[in-house]
């Protein structure tokens, strides 16, 4: 029986550090655990869209992560999805509908209303399964967007979930991206960070002991 779903979020140093997949891992791994699991990711900025069993509109991760967890794409997956149409300027889809295209401004002063949609998809879906995978966007550093943050940390203190922290590695600086991002999370959202995942590393992890210690 699935029920009352305990909640972790996944959040990265940077962009395309690859929390999609692990998600979609940390997914199927639970699965095969023998629990129900859903995937979850409050907001997404994708062109890339997949199809819901109802005709709503999710990102195509969130599609992939409901496979992986064996469950259809359902639009409380990815409750709010942004989709570029300009530099500026975005078509605004909540719940698996448009309701009209934004500025970035003007979104910024709709958060609150998009804020209600993402916890009212996360209440369902912790009424229905074991476990919630959530899927951060972008940093949880970047303090300018702080005010009214439904993707990150302003998910994670509101639902109170822990938090695993992803960098990459290829990209240089691996350590310096990981200890610059704590420094610029305030002391509750510092807590809540439970463990990193280093990824694409390959080589002697002697050499990244020391950084490590």
């Amino acid at each position: 029986m699935c029920a009352h779903g305990k909640t972790l979020m996944v959040q990265d140093t940077t962009s395309d550090v690859g929390k999609s997949t692990l998600v979609t891992a940390l997914c199927r791994w639970l699965v095969r655990e023998g629990l129900c699991v859903a995937p979850f990711k409050p907001q997404n900025m994708a062109l890339n869209s997949a199809v819901t069993a109802d005709g709503g509109e999710i990102g195509r991760a969130q599609a992939v992560q409901a496979e992986a967890c064996r469950i259809a794409p359902h639009t409380d997956f990815n409750p709010v999805l942004l989709k570029p149409n300009s530099d500026t300027g975005a078509q605004i889809i909540i719940h698996g509908r448009a309701i009209g295209n934004m500025d970035a401004r003007a979104f910024h002063e709709y958060k609150p209303v998009a804020m209600s949609a993402v916890l009212a998809s996360h209440a369902r879906l912790a009424q229905i399964y074991d476990a919630i995978v959530v899927e951060g966007a972008g940093s949880p550093a970047e303090i300018n967007l702080r005010d009214g943050d439904i993707a990150n940390m302003g998910f994670a203190e509101v639902v109170d979930c822990p938090v695993i922290l992803i960098a990459d590695i290829d990209r240089g600086g691996v350590l310096a991206h990981i200890v610059g991002t704590l420094a610029l999370l305030s002391e509750t959202e510092r807590t809540r960070v439970v463990g990193f995942v280093i990824n694409r590393f390959r080589g002697d992890i002697g050499l990244l002991k020391p950084g490590l210690d």
